[in-house]
């Protein structure tokens, strides 16, 4: 266990990320109750307030950070990208710029994507200098999220060609069973889309392979290194909150899991 009470064991990390600071938090090693057990770290959940600031600051602590630093957006499901740069004020949590990624060099701060199935994506520069953090579901996918994470990341200098991105924990294709009007929008607007349709159980619907999906956008774009985890969401209770599952379990209040990243080096706030 971290000195900050999560599991370390519970923080799933790849070494294509390199010297950056990051980790793929699952749903232990928090304090929420019952349906936000216990890690749960969206600002949006209707979690009771100290518990979900107490579960931040053990994240932020574990990144090496001020609990102020652990930067997160409005998440939207759109392409927008927040970029904080060295003059940029940050923001309280659950105040963050509508978007769904953020890239910065700045040493100080975090960067965070809150899912329960959708994709994290974490990405670092060629010298760690530059990272970056995006929340992919398909829309957000299809719609060119990833994309313009890479291209925020160059024009603060990083080589697309030397980024190196991992896609985190998210709904495998064995339980994302989607309809055809999903698989028509996505088609409509991406052909290449195609081959990350599987034949579904139902007639007319479709398992759906978002991780692939994500790492071959990646690698459309010019990311020279790109890869996932390859863990389901919705498979694993017990170390991911997963929206599809809640869904047919028939709905109710649910917690998000975080994943985050930030410079080598990042300055201590804890």
């Amino acid at each position: 266990m971290t000195d900050n009470g999560i599991p370390d064991e519970s923080i799933l990390r790849h070494a294509l990320l390199g010297d950056a600071r990051h980790g793929f938090f699952t749903r232990r090693g928090g304090v929420s109750q019952g349906p936000y057990a216990s890690l749960n770290c969206s600002t949006r959940s209707g979690d009771e307030a100290g518990a979900l600031a107490e579960n931040r600051r053990r994240v932020a602590a574990t990144m090496g950070v001020a609990p102020d630093r652990l930067l997160g957006v409005t998440q939207v499901h759109g392409d927008g990208v927040a970029v904080i740069g060295a003059e940029d004020a940050v923001w309280r949590p659950g105040a963050g710029p509508a978007a769904d990624a953020l890239v910065t060099d700045r040493a100080d701060v975090a960067l965070g994507v809150i899912t329960a199935d959708c994709g994290p994506v974490l990405f670092a520069g060629p010298d760690g200098r530059v990272v970056g953090a995006a929340h992919a579901g398909w829309r957000g996918a299809v719609g060119g999220v990833l994309e313009a994470t890479v291209a925020a990341m160059a024009a603060l200098g990083a080589d697309p060609a030397g980024i190196r991105a991992v896609v985190g924990p998210c709904i495998g294709q064995a339980s994302y069973e989607v309809g055809p009007d999903m698989c028509e929008q996505a088609l409509a607007a991406d052909a290449g889309a195609a081959p990350f349709f599987a034949p579904g159980r139902r007639a007319a619907h479709y398992q759906f392979d978002l991780a692939a999906y994500c790492v071959a956008r990646l690698r459309r774009a010019g990311v020279g290194h790109a890869t996932a985890l390859g863990v389901d969401t919705l498979a694993d209770p017990d170390r991911f909150f997963s929206h599809r599952r809640r869904t047919l379990a028939g709905g109710g209040p649910i917690g998000h899991q975080i994943s985050v990243i930030a410079r080598p080096g990042a300055t201590s706030g804890a």
